[in-house]
């Protein structure tokens, strides 16, 4: 879903009610730009986190192309990646992951360390996408 805001952006939600409690959009998409909050492996449709990072980092993939697709974009596009991670122990097992998703894009990437909002997650990952080339 996307709403209208001021200033020409287009707000997309995934639904979650993080984004209404918090006071956030999945996505912004503002002129050629999309920006892509941090996301996480919630599947939003039941609210449900798998206890594997594998497995959260694939969902936090398939909750960003969704909103990228609502916003004009695709995976192609994504130009910078942020990945957070709550054990830097942990981050290998997503390798896999990340080169299935982002293995052809390869954007710009940071990974950081840092304790994220519920114990539950284990990864959270925000990308920003570029249209000007479409």
């Amino acid at each position: 879903m996307s709403a209208d805001a001021p200033s020409g952006r287009r707000l997309i939600s995934s639904g979650s009610p993080f984004e209404a409690e918090i006071g956030y959009s999945r996505a912004v998409v503002q002129g050629d730009w999309i920006f892509v909050s941090g996301t996480t492996g919630f599947d939003y449709s039941t609210m449900q986190i798998d206890a594997d990072i594998a497995a959260q980092a694939e969902q936090c993939f398939a909750n960003i192309d969704t909103a990228l697709r609502a916003g004009g974009a695709s995976i192609s596009d994504v130009v910078r990646v942020h990945y957070i991670v709550n054990d830097a122990a942990l981050w290998p097992a997503c390798w896999p992951v990340t080169q299935k998703w982002l293995g052809a894009v390869r954007p710009a990437a940071t990974m950081f360390v840092a304790g994220l909002q519920d114990p539950r997650m284990k990864i959270e990952i925000e990308v920003t996408a570029y249209l000007g080339s479409k």
